[in-house]
């Protein structure tokens, strides 16, 4: 995304309850826009005309389309890390089998959002240009991602953990990408199943004794 774009005309931190509204309609309608059409489609004119509104309001929230694209990606991305940063009731007597089995169910209902879904979109097809804040978003995916491996595995060591959260990674980003690509609802259970079988046959194979 371009590094120098409009500022939103709207004073950062406005507090009306209107304003707020309108803002968030933009961006849910910015969100489904993504996912039902594709990034191509939302242009600054369809997205004002999904949301009933003026581009001059847009512009008055965002600024332009880029800083609106990148809107989406911050808010998908937020709610992706609160959703895999929350506590998990992960008994120290479950099964390494029964923990994988919650955290990736846990991570796949976070991953498959609309919002993470159309963030997803957007950093893909902004990848040649994309705002410094989209990677420091992907670092900390990383980190999180990472954590839940220690979850899983108690007692992994770092790097073995790392390995466990990118699998998780592009195992379920990949679901995310059959989902985008399909016009109807995948079944992903299939594939969730296989997941939990690696990731327990890899924790098994390097957790300490």
């Amino acid at each position: 995304m371009a590094s120098q774009r409009p500022a939103p005309r709207r004073p950062i931190g406005g507090s009306q309850e209107r304003a707020e509204r309108t803002r968030a309609v933009v961006l849910n309608e910015t969100v489904h826009c993504i996912v039902e059409e594709g990034y191509a489609a939302a242009s600054a004119r369809h997205i004002a005309e999904r949301a009933g509104v003026t581009w001059g309001v847009i512009q008055y929230h965002f600024g332009d389309r880029e800083a609106l694209m990148m809107a989406v990606v911050d808010d998908g991305y937020a709610q992706l890390l609160q959703a895999l940063r929350a506590p998990l009731d992960v008994s120290p007597t479950l099964t390494v089998r029964a923990t994988a089995e919650m955290i990736v169910t846990a991570a796949w209902e976070a991953f498959s959002t609309p919002t993470s879904m159309a963030a997803l979109e957007i950093v893909i097809a902004t990848r040649a240009h994309r705002d410094p804040a989209a990677s420091e978003h992907l670092v900390a995916l990383a980190n999180a991602l990472s954590q839940l491996g220690k979850q899983i595995g108690n007692g992994l060591k770092t790097s073995h953990a790392a390995a466990v959260g990118d699998l998780l990674w592009a195992a379920l980003r990949g679901l995310v990408l059959a989902q985008m690509v399909m016009a109807t609802p995948v079944d992903t259970r299939r594939e969730r199943r296989a997941l939990v079988n690696v990731i327990v046959a890899y924790i098994e194979q390097h957790q300490p004794l």
